[in-house]
């Protein structure tokens, strides 16, 4: 997955249009939620990450690929700008609520139910210190795992294929559900698309 575009700017990245309009997601995700995540937290990672591949034999590269070979600042900048991207576009305001019937078996057989790895997920994302992404994602052959991981990490690092990632970084709720995590990871599952979840899995 490419999470920018290419610009004839001295810029090489730009950060990807929310395929929604702000207020779209409201009340789970509010209007200033959107507009703070997306224009200020997730475009200055796309600015820092510009700026540091000036000078860095990695220039030029696709964004997955620098994510796979970077470190320090470097990746923590391309994979917040990777996550992002890939985070707003599993939401939506008129979410298909049920996984395709290939991956709804697939998480039956991992998890037991679709209930159930809801709740994994919700336990993951609560229990997870400090800042940082769960993640569910995929093997080769197909099955599942879910994967909390600090800061930026992201599952491509593990030879893994992301399905659906929840941000549990403050930024990402506070607005709107202050200290409550837990709260603002349940009310997250009202608007993610199992259709793009499917079609992730579907392409792995």
């Amino acid at each position: 997955m490419t999470a920018m575009t290419d610009t004839v700017t001295d810029s090489r990245f730009e950060p990807r249009e929310l395929p929604y309009d702000y207020g779209a997601l409201a009340p789970y995700l509010s209007e200033e939620t959107m507009r703070f995540h997306h224009d200020k937290h997730y475009a200055s990672y796309v600015a820092k990450l510009n700026e540091l591949l000036l000078d860095s034999p990695l220039a030029g590269q696709p964004l997955e690929d620098i994510l796979l070979a970077a470190d320090g600042p470097l990746y923590n900048n391309a994979a917040q700008a990777w996550n992002h991207a890939f985070f707003f576009e599993q939401l939506s305001p008129q979410p298909q609520r049920e996984p395709s019937p290939e991956l709804r078996a697939a998480i039956d057989r991992d998890f037991g139910s679709l209930d159930a790895l809801v709740t994994r997920m919700n336990q993951a994302a609560a229990g997870l210190f400090g800042s940082g992404w769960v993640w569910l994602a995929a093997d080769r052959q197909g099955h599942l795992s879910i994967l909390a991981e600090p800061n930026a990490g992201n599952p491509l690092r593990k030879g893994l294929i992301p399905l659906l990632g929840i941000d549990v970084w403050e930024h990402a709720y506070y607005i709107d559900y202050r200290n409550r995590r837990a709260d603002a990871v349940a009310a997250l599952w009202n608007v993610v698309d199992w259709r793009c979840v499917s079609d992730r899995y579907a392409r792995r």
